[in-house]
């Protein structure tokens, strides 16, 4: 085991003493959000919040532009996902749990697209050598940045984009030397899946009970 920790904590030995506390903050904050989303929490959006934010100046200072362009759209996202969950009728919330339509797969898809343009700009912008790990990071981009609009509107899909784009991201903070990160999305991936598990499930029940 002593290689793995090894590669993991290498990284950190020329880093700041504050750089490693705001990741380690970026870290929990980051847990918390996904875990509060598992279990349908609106405070997966202040703790998300938190953890976005001290992670676009973390990339920034790094300059790994794509993923900063990326945390800087949940944030964004996050206020109009905050507004969008907590908007109610009555004594019922307006947005449940539900699949994604034909036309807001268009619209997914779009948001895609879009993103991935966007964060190849950035990086150009900054007259920054565009390498495989960018053109990686530009594509989950694409896919992180439709996901986080699923789930501001409670989509089921939007576990599937996470998982997918998780799965892919674990690997390359891995080899930037951002272990925390790294261990954080795998953490993510298995929150994930349970929060697939947990929303079909919603979902199913509310089907029964129409």
């Amino acid at each position: 085991m002593s290689p793995i920790f090894d590669f993991f904590l290498e990284a950190y030995k020329s880093t700041p003493t504050f750089q490693i506390i705001l990741e380690a903050i970026a870290f929990v904050f980051g847990i918390a959000s996904v875990w509060c989303a598992k279990q349908e929490n609106i405070l997966v959006y202040p703790t998300g919040i938190i953890c976005t934010v001290i992670t676009v100046y973390l990339l920034y200072i790094n300059e790994y532009f794509g993923d900063m362009m990326m945390n800087f759209y949940y944030s964004v996202m996050s206020i109009y996902g905050w507004w969008n969950w907590s908007r109610k009728k009555g004594d019922k919330y307006v947005v449940p749990i539900s699949r994604t339509t034909t036309k807001e797969k268009l619209i997914g898809l779009v948001f895609f697209v879009v993103t991935m343009i966007i964060t190849n700009v950035v990086y150009r912008i900054n007259d920054y050598d565009i390498q495989l790990v960018n053109y990686i990071d530009i594509f989950t981009s694409g896919i992180f940045f439709t996901a986080m609009w699923f789930m501001a509107n409670k989509k089921l899909e939007n576990w599937t984009l996470w998982i997918f784009a998780d799965l892919i991201t674990i690997p390359l903070y891995a080899y930037r030397g951002l272990g925390m990160l790294s261990l954080q999305y795998l953490i993510f991936t298995i929150l994930a899946i349970y929060g697939y598990i947990e929303w079909k499930k919603n979902l199913s029940n509310n089907r029964l009970t129409v």
